[in-house]
């Protein structure tokens, strides 16, 4: 797995595999990238400093051992 930010952009890709992107599905601010078979290559985060910031956030504030979610 490889991981790259660009910071003028503030996208952050996960590449998952080395394959082509056959096609891709938008959620909101991720866009994940299939190969052929259906499989994930890619998964893009747009606007990566505020998603993470706001989870990275809520994550630090909850207790220990709680499940954490984030609207």
């Amino acid at each position: 797995m490889k991981i790259r930010y660009d910071r003028e952009g503030d996208t952050l890709d996960l590449l998952l595999q080395n394959d082509q992107i056959h096609h891709a599905e938008e959620h909101e601010q991720v866009i994940v990238n299939y190969n052929e078979k259906g499989r994930i290559v890619e998964i893009e985060i747009l606007n990566a400093s505020e998603l993470l910031g706001r989870f990275l956030s809520e994550f630090l504030k909850a207790p220990r051992r709680e499940v954490v979610e984030i609207a």
